[in-house]
């Protein structure tokens, strides 16, 4: 990706210190870790990228069943919230 706009952006003195070190830990820097953050935040991602990530995820072995039978058993019934 060429890198063409530059924007400056102010951060609160604690905000940077955590994004920096957070940015060192993934080997990578503060500018990538943001604009990677924006991407995903607000949906940025090729095409080819959002591909890719579904054929990874239906090449998946996954023990899942029916949507009802996976509805039930994640969304409690109302009697079972009562105390």
């Amino acid at each position: 990706m060429e890198l063409t706009k530059k924007t400056t952006i102010l951060f609160p003195p604690d905000l940077h210190d955590r994004l920096s070190r957070l940015a060192e830990q993934q080997g990578t820097s503060l500018g990538d870790l943001v604009r990677k953050a924006c991407e995903i935040q607000y949906g940025l991602v090729s095409a080819e990228t959002r591909l890719e990530a579904v054929r990874q995820l239906a090449a998946l072995s996954l023990p899942v069943g029916d949507p009802g039978t996976m509805k039930r058993e994640s969304v409690p019934r109302a009697e079972d919230l009562l105390p």
